[in-house]
């Protein structure tokens, strides 16, 4: 995967703890650099820890899977850039909560970070750069959670659902590229 791919991989992964540090900012009743600077560390980390940990689990696999990595890739991205904007169509609305505790920044950065892992799997299969991906997925996250803690306090959810139908969208089109650079197109 190229630089200019993984620079949007990163941010499409990031839409997912941008909205949700969007809705954080909306809970918290003082936004300061250090609450910006919590959210987007928990984000930030857990989302270049995620496909790391799915790295790993697909270079276990990667020789048995290697003819249809392209396919695999293009369907756990479009699975999970699926997912984002089903959810961003959703009227469920999430419950939010105004603390920065370690079990619910913990939960929020696993449920936020899910899709990295599967993410993580494909780098394996598209013998991607892991160390510089996974270090630009981490500051992008860390960088656009952080921004969105206070454009939550400032705007409120209006945001929300755009950037992850924004984020779902990346992340199907990044797939299709996978697919069709493997079957050869370009």
């Amino acid at each position: 995967m190229d630089l200019i791919s993984i620079i949007i991989l990163a941010v499409g992964l990031s839409m997912d703890a941008f909205a949700v540090s969007i809705c954080k900012g909306l809970a918290l009743k003082k936004i300061r650099v250090k609450e910006m600077a919590i959210v987007g560390l928990w984000f930030g980390v857990f989302q270049a820890l995620m496909p790391t940990i799915g790295y790993f689990l697909g270079t276990t696999f990667a020789k048995y899977i290697n003819k249809f990595s392209h396919w695999i890739a293009f369907a756990l991205l479009l699975l999970i850039g699926g997912n984002m904007i089903r959810e961003a169509f959703s009227k469920e609305e999430d419950e939010q909560t105004n603390s920065l505790g370690f079990k619910t920044m913990l939960l929020m950065a696993i449920a936020t970070s899910i899709d990295a892992l599967a993410v993580g799997v494909t780098f394996a299969l598209d013998k991607t750069n892991v160390p510089v991906a996974v270090s630009i997925i981490g500051v992008t996250t860390f960088l656009l959670s952080a921004v969105a803690v206070k454009l939550g306090s400032l705007f409120g959810a209006k945001y929300k659902n755009k950037a992850e139908f924004v984020g779902g969208l990346i992340l199907i089109l990044l797939g299709v590229k996978i697919l069709l650079s493997g079957l050869g197109v370009f």
